[in-house]
């Protein structure tokens, strides 16, 4: 078990280990909307059968995302430096899981044939309350456990939330999503509830099935993680927010390590979102996939992920954080390359030619194979680089300061994620082809690398 010992080595902790494993059960309970809702089931839904033009609706989702995007990088560093003066972080989550929880309850009217304008709006209500919880989740982070620690707690939290993903998942591919033709699931068994696939409603209930997980899981947390003491009246914090960002943006000057990482993290974590965001759209728009096939390849990776954030915690607590990094975007780089690569009847820009034929069943041709094998790299890394990035700054701040400094880290990965979004429905409505705009993600992915093997480690180091 982690150890739970002060920074300083001097003091006992506040955290007991009830406390540390409520804050990694905030993982637990977030992820399934992440893995059900916007990857996997509802996200490819919206895409393929919401409306009957999957490349106009792919560019709707990926507005919606970069309008999250946007909103979510203006908003999190103030609330981050007005969290440091206000004190508590748990009444701030409590607000926005409200929010979260009655957005994610509007997916449910999203049929077949609705405007496509209210699950907009309730995607990015939802997607932005996520975000900012994870703000001030995080920040809690540093107070749990010693420095040398912050590493193995970050990866063990991020592969308990892909495993609390994975079981969500699982349940809706073998219990809840049908074929439309069959009217079975996997399992050959009936939709529990009595679900209907032909109206959508496997896809659609991902919403209000992630709004009670979160309900139910993120209580441990609430109930036993502690919290820091309350600060300054609420009116006075907002005030005293503001200027401590003012400030802090300004020392960002003389702080050119901590400046070059939340820089470089900016870059890459475009291509992470990207890739997050529309690896599944991508797969159901090229290769047709249903709500089965693209769960059973969420399940796949989720299983990977859990391992492969396993590892990567050792790694990281033997060699840091920061090779931690540059070894997943590596791998995601690779990844990335060969799904770009792949198409029906080639991989690899068509260097290596497939059969074209199908031999029935999930997954049949040779081509959707190749596709799940660089997903298994996705799965491998793209825990590790979020969760070693996460990391990398609590290595790198005083405990005073990590509201303020995971709101500005919000705000890097957040503040161009946009691009990558936007990049890719540019490329695709001019060019018609999502596989050019899935191409652009290598630019971040490369971009952001290259600039972190540049940057000191931890990043206050000169």
């Amino acid at each position: 078990m982690l150890n739970r010992i002060d920074w300083t080595g001097t003091q006992p902790p506040k955290a007991t280990e009830k406390g540390i494993w409520g804050w990694m059960f905030f993982d637990w309970a977030a992820q399934p909307f992440f893995t059900v809702v916007t990857t996997f089931i509802f996200g490819p839904y919206f895409v393929s059968r919401l409306t009957d033009d999957p490349v106009s609706a792919q560019t709707t989702w990926s507005n919606m995302a970069t309008s999250s995007s946007v909103i979510i990088a203006l908003l999190s560093p103030v609330l981050g430096s007005i969290a440091d003066q206000s004190g508590a972080r748990k009444p701030w989550i409590g607000f926005f899981a409200i929010i979260k929880i009655a957005s994610l309850f509007g997916l449910w009217f999203a049929a077949p044939g609705s405007p496509v304008l209210y699950p907009v709006i309730f995607m990015i209500l939802a997607s932005i309350s996520a975000e900012f919880s994870i703000v001030f989740n995080d920040s809690m982070m540093p107070r749990l456990v010693a420095k040398h620690e912050v590493g193995k707690l970050s990866n063990t939290a991020w592969g308990l939330g892909y495993l609390g993903g994975i079981i969500v998942l699982i349940a809706v591919v073998t219990l809840l999503a049908a074929s439309p033709e069959s009217g079975k699931t996997v399992l050959g068994l009936d939709p529990l509830f009595g679900l209907d696939p032909k109206t959508g409603q496997d896809a659609r209930i991902t919403g209000p099935i992630s709004a009670v997980w979160y309900l139910i899981f993120i209580l441990p947390m609430f109930f036993f993680t502690p919290d820091v003491g309350r600060g300054l009246p609420f009116g006075t914090a907002i005030r005293a927010g503001l200027r401590e960002l003012r400030n802090t943006l300004g020392e960002l000057k003389e702080r050119r390590g901590i400046l070059k990482f939340l820089i470089a993290r900016m870059i890459y974590q475009d291509g992470v979102n990207g890739l997050l965001i529309l690896g599944g759209v991508f797969a159901a728009g090229m290769f047709g996939w249903a709500t089965i096939e693209i769960g059973l390849y969420g399940i796949i990776l989720n299983v990977i992920a859990i391992f492969g954030c396993l590892i990567a915690g050792r790694i990281d607590r033997g060699v840091g954080s920061k090779v931690t990094v540059v070894i997943s975007l590596t791998t995601l780089l690779l990844a990335t390359v060969g799904i770009i690569s792949t198409g029906p009847g080639y991989t690899l820009f068509g260097l290596m030619p497939l059969p074209t034929a199908d031999s029935g069943g999930l997954f049949g041709t040779d081509a959707e194979k190749a596709y799940i094998l660089y997903g298994l790299l996705i799965g491998l890394a793209f825990g590790p680089v979020q969760a070693s990035s996460r990391s990398y700054l609590a290595r790198s701040v005083s405990l005073e300061e990590a509201g303020r400094y995971f709101g500005i880290y919000a705000l890097s990965g957040r503040a161009t994620s946009f691009m990558a979004t936007l990049l890719f429905s540019l490329v695709t409505y001019i060019s018609g082809s999502p596989r050019l705009g899935m191409a652009t993600l290598i630019l971040f992915l490369a971009g952001g690398l290259l600039l972190l093997i540049r940057t000191p480690y931890p990043a206050d180091r000169a």
